[in-house]
């Protein structure tokens, strides 16, 4: 009977996806370029997926007209870097130990810092919608791997992948 006495309550779904969104916002909005280039995250459970809405600014090569490079680099790595920081303070956020009202100023901080990063051109990005999702190879204290996909209208149909190498932030 003491048992059941003991038993920790779970906290109420609206708390747990305002903590989950609220700490996605403010992410997302700490990185003023993520802003510029309007690349979105959707979170689904504790997948992200990061969303590049077409623009025309994000044109490269007109004649085509196809996504600059440099944006589908960029793209990607802020795919990759979102989803490090995000497996990283997952266990913080879920315990409720992230001060949402300082996250923002302390979220640059706990960014990884790109180390190397590859990316395979497989295609042109056409002028839509383009998506990514990463998936963290391996992390440990001080270093992080994690490989990045991109798509457009077809998830089978890749247009460009990459692997980046990350340093860690500390925890302290």
């Amino acid at each position: 009977m003491s048992g059941a006495r003991n038993r920790v309550k779970p906290e109420p779904v609206e708390i747990v996806k305002h903590r989950r969104d609220s700490t996605l916002s403010a992410l997302v909005d700490g990185v003023p370029y993520i802003k510029f280039l309007g690349i979105e995250v959707e979170r689904h459970g504790d997948e992200l997926t990061a969303i590049l809405p077409f623009s025309e600014k994000l044109i490269g090569n007109p004649m085509l007209p196809a996504i600059h490079g440099g944006v589908t680099a960029a793209f990607l790595e802020t795919a990759a870097v979102f989803e490090l920081t995000w497996v990283s303070i997952w266990a913080d956020m879920e315990a409720g130990l992230l001060d949402q009202s300082e996250l923002q100023g302390e979220m640059l901080a706990r960014l990884p810092k790109t180390i190397d990063f590859s990316i395979d051109y497989l295609r042109s990005g056409l002028p839509r919608d383009a998506y990514a999702r990463a998936r963290v190879v391996r992390s440990g204290r001080r270093y992080a791997s994690v490989h990045v996909e991109a798509w457009q209208d077809n998830r089978n149909k890749l247009f460009a992948q990459a692997t980046g190498h990350f340093l860690m932030p500390s925890r302290d």
